[in-house]
């Protein structure tokens, strides 16, 4: 079977069919291959594809390369979303990877894209797991990349770095060689320029022993991944930017089902987490309490909240600015909330806390919360602060921060999943304006 039946066959088990998808472009040989190779599926998986390139601001042809990815997206008809993030020349690896992944996610909320795809593949994997071998990670980082985490999708890892050169020959793309990539003083060059080589020459099959290493990894990740979803008393939820469980169910596990079910927590929030820092977390089980925090580094914290453990990312940004809502059918998102309205028939009744909320057709704003605020809650007579209806819902004090409230013309109408003023209800069985709220 020919290399691009093989990648159309991997991509159709990856259900990306007729979604956006929002694809890392570097202008490398990886990339660029994997751009063309999208563009020829979209037609087959009905894909809207989006190129995103982010310019780190080290190399001093940078501004070059940006200008080939927008040439090459213009080509294929295609939309590019660009950045720069003027990282200094000493910046590791590890910060621009973080400062890339940060702007991609952003990217992909701007785009109302469903998924990122990057173009790592089997070779970056095995570099992944010798590295991570050398420094002395445990299981869960041996396991390398996931094909899919969160909103990141690998649909190249399968295949090995040769096929993908090959490709890129016999299609005549034109890609970037960034010149970093065979320097040594960058620890995954010398790793693929020097270390590898050597291992292949004295033990031959040193890649597939190290995608071995990393299958078997993989599967005790996924099953630890599973138990989340099982284990007594456990009460998992997704919260807005990250996870929450009852931290008394968790605080009675023996220490290391303890650590091991906060670093699988850890790993289903996104959240890079170590035995170190999970010591933090098992700490503040033990002797916190309600709204004491552990820092996880980066913008991570653990948080004890009404009984229960919040392993969350803060918001890095401000709040939006306001923004209205219109009288007929749309959408918009306000930081990582999406909203869409739209005319529909009013319900009997409506819950006080729900992601739903059916208004009469008046100016509706979206907005930050401040202190000091009040609403009206339906089915009340006075008004209540609207830090006292997130306590009453019970939302943790990390979360409150990037929590929109929708207003009418004088006052707060609605905070999403949280309190459902008496201010403009209509009557039920009329047609109204319904909107929906969803953290995303």
């Amino acid at each position: 079977m020919r290399f691009t039946e093989r990648f159309m066959a991997h991509l159709s088990t990856l259900e990306l069919d007729g979604k956006r998808v929002l694809i890392a472009v570097s202008g490398g040989p990886d990339s660029v291959a994997l751009l063309d190779l999208l563009v020829e599926a979209r037609i087959h998986l009905e894909l809207d594809l989006v190129v995103a390139h982010v310019d780190h601001g080290i190399h001093p042809d940078s501004g070059l390369v940006a200008q080939r990815v927008q040439m090459a997206a213009a080509r294929y008809g295609l939309p590019v979303e660009m950045g720069c993030l003027e990282l200094r020349a000493g910046a590791t690896e590890t910060e621009a990877r973080e400062h890339r992944y940060a702007w991609l996610e952003d990217a992909r909320r701007r785009t109302g894209a469903d998924w990122i795809l990057t173009a790592h593949h089997a070779d970056d994997q095995i570099e992944t797991i010798l590295m991570r071998v050398l420094a002395g990670s445990g299981p869960a980082g041996l396991a390398g990349m996931a094909p899919q985490q969160r909103r990141v999708v690998r649909p190249l890892l399968p295949f090995r770095r040769a096929e993908l050169e090959e490709y890129v020959r016999s299609a005549e793309l034109d890609p970037w060689l960034d010149p970093a990539n065979a320097d040594p003083r960058h620890q995954r060059s010398w790793i693929r320029a020097e270390l590898l080589p050597m291992l292949r020459g004295r033990l031959g099959e040193v890649d597939l022993n190290l995608l071995r290493v990393g299958h078997h990894a993989a599967t005790d990740r996924t099953a630890w991944d599973a138990v989340l979803d099982v284990l007594p008393g456990l009460d998992l939820r997704p919260e807005p930017g990250g996870i929450s469980v009852a931290a008394h169910a968790l605080g009675n596990y023996d220490s290391a089902l303890t650590q091991a079910t906060i670093l699988a927590l850890a790993r289903r929030a996104g959240c890079p987490l170590g035995p170190t820092r999970a010591q933090r977390v098992i700490s503040l089980l033990r002797s916190g309490s309600s709204g004491d925090r552990a820092p996880l580094g980066g913008l991570w914290t653990a948080e004890l909240s009404f009984g229960r453990l919040l392993i969350c990312h803060a918001p890095t940004e401000p709040p939006p600015r306001p923004w209205p809502l219109t009288r007929h059918e749309g959408a918009g998102a306000w930081g990582r909330w999406r909203f869409r309205w739209q005319r529909a028939v009013v319900p009997e009744q409506q819950e006080r806390s729900a992601l739903s909320a059916w208004f009469t057709l008046e100016p509706l704003t979206v907005r930050a919360w401040a202190p000091g605020d009040k609403v009206r809650p339906l089915g009340s007579t006075g008004h209540r602060l609207i830090v006292r209806c997130f306590q009453d819902a019970r939302v943790p004090r990390s979360s409150r921060g990037s929590w929109p409230v929708v207003t009418g013309t004088r006052e707060i109408v609605w905070v999403p999943g949280v309190c459902r003023s008496a201010e403009w209800v209509p009557p039920a069985g009329v047609e109204a304006l319904r909107v929906d709220a969803q953290y995303a």
